[in-house]
Order: structure tokens, then sequence, then C-alpha cells
């Protein structure tokens, strides 16, 4: 069983919420635009984390992580990228190279700074969009994602949420 902690769209600013929030965390997931090196250098240090690249991400970030990255988290088969779209809307390229052909169980995406999780039927697959846990963008929410994997099951889903102009605030 592992704890998953998700964001994307930091965009080099990190809320000490998100940090208090992933406390029991095993591993983060970093959905792209991370803003800077010393963002990721600062959530590695915190927890193990996977990541993909962003539009935003410098070539600092592009040396570090990867624009796909598709693994295995216990049983569940994880596609991550960061401009990847959601059900009935799939980027083309991840639509035709990645989800048609062989879809994984959880597809998560960052880049829309809007927080969705819904199941599409038609791929049998979970879509998590953690939406922005930064402070810069037109979103007026700031959010995050924890779930649990346990074997197959992607179970015990919570959200973040706080309002942007309290980004550093209790």
């Amino acid at each position: 069983m592992k704890r998953i902690g998700l964001l994307s769209d930091t965009h080099g600013m990190i809320s000490q919420r998100i940090f208090r929030f992933f406390d029991e965390v095993d591993e983060i997931w970093h959905a792209g635009d991370i803003g800077n090196v010393e963002t990721a250098e600062q959530l590695s240090a915190f927890k193990p984390m996977r990541a993909v690249v962003g539009n935003i991400d410098d070539h600092n970030l592009r040396h570090m992580f990867p624009e796909i990255l598709r693994f295995y988290s216990e049983e569940v088969d994880v596609l991550m990228v960061h401009i990847g779209g959601y059900p009935g809307h799939y980027e083309s390229q991840v639509k035709n190279e990645m989800i048609h052909h062989h879809p994984p169980q959880l597809f998560i995406s960052g880049h829309s700074h809007i927080l969705k999780v819904i199941y599409d039927e038609k791929y049998n697959l979970l879509h998590i969009n953690p939406g922005a846990a930064g402070n810069s963008g037109f979103h007026k929410v700031c959010t995050a994602v924890r779930f649990t994997i346990d074997r197959k099951d992607i179970k015990d889903l919570e959200i973040l949420e706080y309002d942007r102009t309290k980004f550093d605030h209790d």
C-alpha cells in the first residue's frame, strides 16, 4: 500500500500547507510546471518524488525529469504528462499514442490549473488533474490531492483546497 501526494503547477512556489498535507504520504508525484530546480529539490528532500516537466520548466528541469512518465505503482499502471487533457478532450498525441492503444489505469495531467477527478468509462481509467498548487496563474484556489494505491485499488482520495490570497497563511 502506498500513500501518494499529487500536485501540479507549483511555478516555483510551495505553501507550507502542502508539506503538512503530504506529511503522511510515501511519495510525491508532480504533474509539471515545477518552476525551478530549488522547488524540485525541496520536494525531493521531503519525500521521494516522481515528476514530469511542464511547458514553463527550463532546460535544467528538463535534464532532471521526462515529459512523459509511465510506471507501475503497486499494481496500477500510471501515465503522467503535463499537457494531456481529460476524458473526452484528450490531447491528440496522448490519446493516439498512449491512451487509445494501451490505456493506463490512472492518467494524471496538470496544466489547466483546474482540479478534476473523472472516471473515463470508454478507456476504463481514472483521470486526475490536481489543479494548481502554486501562486502563479489565473486560479483563485490552490489545490493538491492525496490518495492511496492498495495493490490494484485507488482509494481514499482527499483534496487540499485553500484561497490563493492566503497562500502562506494558516
